[in-house]
């Protein structure tokens, strides 16, 4: 028999700019995007860790992360844990 001991999804999200508005605008609404994306994980609860969060050139934002499975205890997010996920999310794509 086996049972998961422990679950995560390893995530890259693209917040992007909205084309029809002005890019100052795009960009802001970008930057409160992913700040309501960040309280939402908070809210709720999910355990989770930002592995990197980069804003492009043109204000879009990418943010790396891995969180909480279903509600399956997330294991250890160590960062030699984080480099071995990241190897295993790059060599799979």
């Amino acid at each position: 028999m086996k049972r998961v001991k422990a679950a995560c999804i390893c995530q890259t999200l693209h917040f992007m700019l909205k084309d029809d508005l002005a890019h100052s605008i795009a960009a802001r609404l970008v930057r409160e995007e992913v700040e309501h994306y960040k309280q939402a994980l908070e809210r709720n609860h999910t355990k989770h860790k930002i592995v990197d969060e980069t804003t492009q050139e043109d204000g879009s934002v990418i943010v790396r992360i891995i969180k909480q499975y279903n509600q399956s205890p997330v294991g250890s997010t160590s960062t030699e844990t984080v480099a071995k996920l990241t190897l295993c999310r790059q060599s799979v794509f």
